[in-house]
């Protein structure tokens, strides 16, 4: 099972270390964090422990309401499950209670100025990334007029410097040879690079190029959804379908179906703007549009009745 520890999430979100500076090796292995409330009055039937604690103005302030002895009960039927660590919202000052608890069982306590709901969907979008199933594959990624297009094939076939012309064209690089594939839901697929790679595109007889030093940043994305996977295949005389809409195919990473294109090389063939055009292609379709459905409805419109 994959884990993130508390030490990450400090530094990622730049948070205060109240106590458990000791213990920031403790691993989350859950992607949403969870506000307490049911728990305070003592029903755990469902509490999720392996979560993260966050504890906003609403928590702190219907504890400080309490007696000094309904609050050691409220904050100990918490902290004897040991959740990964606690986190304050909006830079609350009157948990000095809190921090003696969490000193005693060792649980990090962290503070943020942040506000609840913003912290809590930066921290959820964090740790749902950080803690999806991943996989690694041989291939380039880049983002076409916003799309994500995977693109694969044989090595030496051409896939980097087809990214690059892309690139030229103004569209966004991702990431080149080991592409890291990310499953974020059921129908959700996250193409980015290794952290190694970043930024760099590698081009036969030329060898590396920074891509962001060379274009510029707005050449270049972490990130990107990807819903095309196109693969770059020799060409073969009369393999080529022609009819005038291909029958969908599809590749399937990590559970995750993504519509396939093959598309054949050949001298003088222009695969960035074939590309080009299947991205567009499949953004008309999600759209509801059919090029192939528009050209047969024109041919039934002109056969006699």
């Amino acid at each position: 099972m994959k884990s993130v520890s508390v030490e990450s999430i400090v530094k990622a979100f730049k948070l205060e270390v109240l106590s458990g500076a000791e213990r920031l090796d403790r691993e989350i292995t859950r992607s949403k964090a969870h506000r307490p409330g049911l728990e305070f009055v003592g029903y755990f039937d469902y509490f999720p422990m392996n979560r993260v604690q966050v504890l906003g103005r609403k928590e702190i302030t219907y504890l400080l309401q309490q007696t000094v002895e309904e609050r050691r009960l409220h904050i100990g039927n918490i902290v004897k499950y040991h959740p990964p660590c606690f986190i304050v919202t909006t830079g609350q000052q009157e948990i000095p209670f809190l921090e003696m608890y969490c000193d005693q069982e060792g649980i990090p306590l962290l503070r943020t100025q942040d506000k609840t709901t913003e912290f809590i969907t930066k921290l959820d979008g964090y740790l749902l990334k950080a803690l999806a199933p991943e996989m690694s594959i041989h291939g380039v990624c880049i983002n076409v007029s916003g799309i994500g297009v995977l693109l694969r094939g044989r090595s030496g076939i051409g896939k980097s410097e087809t990214a690059h012309t892309l690139i030229g064209r103004g569209h966004r690089f991702v990431a080149d040879d080991v592409v890291v594939l990310k499953k974020l839901g059921p129908a959700t697929l996250l193409g980015t690079h290794n952290t190694i790679t970043r930024e760099f595109l590698a081009l036969r007889s030329i060898g590396l190029i920074n891509v962001v030093r060379q274009y510029g940043r707005t050449a270049f994305q972490d990130e990107t959804r990807i819903v095309l996977d196109i693969e770059l295949t020799p060409w073969e005389d009369k393999a080529l379908n022609n009819d005038l809409e291909v029958a969908d195919q599809f590749t399937e990473y990590l559970g995750v179906k993504i519509p396939h294109i093959e598309i054949q090389l050949q001298p003088g063939r222009d695969t960035s703007g074939l590309i080009e055009a299947a991205a567009n292609n499949w953004y008309l379709k999600q759209l509801g549009y059919s090029a192939a459905e528009e050209f047969m409805g024109r041919l039934s419109d002109e056969m006699p009745g």
